[in-house]
């Protein structure tokens, strides 16, 4: 019984992630989440107190897929510059450019939508975005620590800058669907890279 308790809630969690990366999380409505799920409303508060704690899990599944393309094959590489290219190239050609979800970024999108609505939810986002940051900071000193780059050079706000972009890029890929946006930030990004090198 647990078990199907346990594949009900993550089928809620798998068609709200659709119904909020298309609709938007205020647009989708607790019957919205019903109809797609097929369950009443008592079945679906039965495994969720409330559509705001449904998205936390919805997040958490997101933050899941996102990892599972962005970071496919990176811990293989041992030379951290290599590892942050490859990383800022599947971040645009796999997860943006594969439409990974239907309504394009979840996180731009519900940053956007959440911002000034809900703080909590808002920072909870936010943080994903730094711990990203802090990751490719780290990587960036590993590349000082062997000698890969040039020194003197502020990784923190060299990360910020990389987020900020992959997001520019996010936005303006969502709006318009041409990958020439993609494949152009990649370009840039790389050219960007090559300068920091030792």
């Amino acid at each position: 019984m647990a078990e199907k308790g346990e594949k009900t809630k993550q089928r809620i969690v798998q068609e709200a992630l659709q119904l909020f990366s298309v609709k938007g999380y205020f647009n989708t409505s607790i019957k919205d989440i019903q109809q797609v799920t097929g369950l009443t409303k008592g079945g679906l508060y039965c495994h969720f107190g409330s559509k705001e704690e449904i998205w936390y899990a919805v997040y958490d599944l997101a933050v899941k897929t996102w990892r599972s393309v962005v970071f496919r094959n990176i811990r293989t590489d041992r030379n951290p510059l290599q590892r942050i290219q490859q990383t800022l190239d599947q971040v645009l050609m796999d997860y943006l450019g594969g439409d990974v979800f239907e309504g394009g970024c979840f996180f731009v999108n519900m940053l956007v939508e959440l911002s000034g609505q809900s703080a909590p939810m808002t920072r909870h986002i936010l943080k994903g975005f730094v711990g990203f940051s802090k990751l490719l900071q780290a990587w960036f000193d590993q590349a000082l620590a062997m000698g890969l780059v040039k020194t003197r050079l502020d990784f923190r706000q060299i990360s910020n800058f990389l987020v900020i972009t992959l997001n520019g890029a996010a936005t303006l890929y969502m709006s318009t669907r041409d990958t020439a946006v993609l494949q152009h930030s990649r370009d840039q990004l790389r050219y960007y890279l090559e300068q920091l090198k030792a």
